[in-house]
């Protein structure tokens, strides 16, 4: 999620890729600067069916954007974190491993934070990614097939840590790339706990910040959904879950220790035994050698595990077109997704608001009669966008689809040009 780059002094520092957007790029095809244009462009991407040899089927990428109309901020857009607090700087796993009172800001910052993001939830956009797993699963079953073996969407590769896809469409694979923000993880023995019980345990040993957060309640800072009212009202939300808090006494912050490392303290590779130890409350104490917990989300500096990028490529090598929602793909562990799609010759459509990292390589070789339906960029909020292509695609599915080509047909012979499309 980050790059590292060396100093003068010859030492490494992290450096956050990308923390200004893009230059944006030409709108594909020009029609698609409207509603209706960009839902046109968007219903013939997702009806065409793929070049020869890519099965008719859909993998979707998204990212900080799609939440935004959750109440939730994205990093690098109008509003993002990275241009509303210039000095924003995200706590790095390294910084987390290794110092308690790195942990100590970020917990007492999350400990706030949480409850905005328990009180937000998934919005129009992600609703609009099931509806249109039923729509195009639709297709499928009228074309012959069993809609329940025939998966319209191969995936959700998510880099948000909301669970928001999880909780809108939950007979749709997600695979969250970079984790999430529900569940703590021990980074000496790996298991992983609720964190809504961990919260509760922040509250028990922090009673003074426990006020703090019911005074903010009391503001009505953490009750809106408008980002700039937070703002006003002294809470700038981050779309990791954390909060801004000015001049916050951060050291006297505590936090637990894992409870099955306290109960048996793990030993190290060589046999060493780890230490874990509490204060009277049972908060986590320094001397301790094991025993951390941390969210169970990607940090900045930290490596997504083999299972889960494994996952996300299954997702993409069984699709046969991607559509990138809410991203500029800054990050390289989704922008090399993006770039495997394009290797395999997915046609790909983007909807983000703002440039997209090196975005022109998606569509230089787009012939400008195909655009729209092998190749789509749109700049545009999802939770508009993708519900008004909900309703173009049931009125689609209920009239006006074209029988004649039945889905998934794969065109083995003449160009790109000459291939029948499915939209009249």
């Amino acid at each position: 999620m980050s790059s590292l780059a060396t100093t003068a002094a010859g030492t490494l520092r992290m450096r956050i890729p990308y923390r200004e957007l893009p230059p944006p790029t030409t709108i594909i095809p020009a029609t698609a600067t409207t509603l209706p244009g960009a839902v046109a462009a968007l219903k013939s991407f997702l009806t065409t069916p793929p070049p020869s040899g890519l099965p008719d089927r859909t993998v979707i990428l998204t990212g900080a954007g799609l939440s935004v109309a959750s109440g939730l901020a994205d990093y690098r857009g109008v509003n993002g974190t990275y241009r509303v607090n210039k000095n924003y700087k995200p706590i790095f796993h390294h910084e987390f491993l290794t110092s308690h009172e790195t942990r100590q800001r970020y917990w007492a910052r999350s400990y706030i934070g949480w409850r905005g993001l328990g009180r937000a939830g998934p919005n129009p956009g992600h609703h609009a990614i099931r509806d249109l797993g039923d729509l195009l699963a639709q297709r499928y079953s009228s074309g012959g097939g069993d809609q329940n073996s025939n998966k319209s969407i191969t995936g959700v590769i998510t880099q948000n840590v909301d669970s928001f896809h999880k909780m809108s469409h939950p007979e749709i694979r997600t695979v969250e790339l970079h984790g999430s923000l529900a569940s703590v993880v021990c980074t000496s023995c790996k298991n992983q706990f609720p964190r809504d019980e961990y919260q509760t345990t922040l509250a028990r040993l922090n009673p003074i910040w426990a006020d703090f957060l019911r005074e903010a309640l009391a503001s009505g800072a953490l009750e809106t959904e408008d980002i700039e009212e937070r703002n006003k009202r002294g809470i700038k939300m981050n779309p990791d879950g954390d909060v801004d808090l000015a001049e916050a006494p951060y050291t006297t912050f505590r936090y637990p220790a894992c409870p099955s490392c306290l109960k048996e303290p793990p030993r190290l590779g060589d046999g060493t035994k780890t230490r874990v130890e509490i204060d009277a409350d049972g908060a986590w104490i320094p001397s301790s050698t094991a025993g951390v917990l941390k969210p169970a989300v990607i940090m900045f500096g930290e490596s997504i595990s083999a299972e889960v990028k494994r996952d996300a490529e299954n997702a993409i090598d069984n699709a046969g077109r991607m559509l990138i929602l809410g991203t500029s793909l800054a990050t390289y562990s989704a922008w090399r997704l993006a770039q495997r799609a394009k290797l395999r010759g997915m046609p790909i459509a983007i909807v983000s608001i703002g440039g997209v990292r090196r975005e022109e390589m998606f569509f230089e070789d787009l012939d400008p009669k195909m655009a729209g339906f092998h190749g789509v960029r749109v700049e545009m909020a999802t939770e508009k966008l993708l519900p008004a292509l909900v309703e173009e695609l049931k009125s689609y599915n209920n009239g006006a689809m074209v029988t004649e080509v039945p889905i998934g047909t794969a065109f083995t012979s003449g160009s790109p040009n000459e291939r029948p499309s499915l939209i009249e």
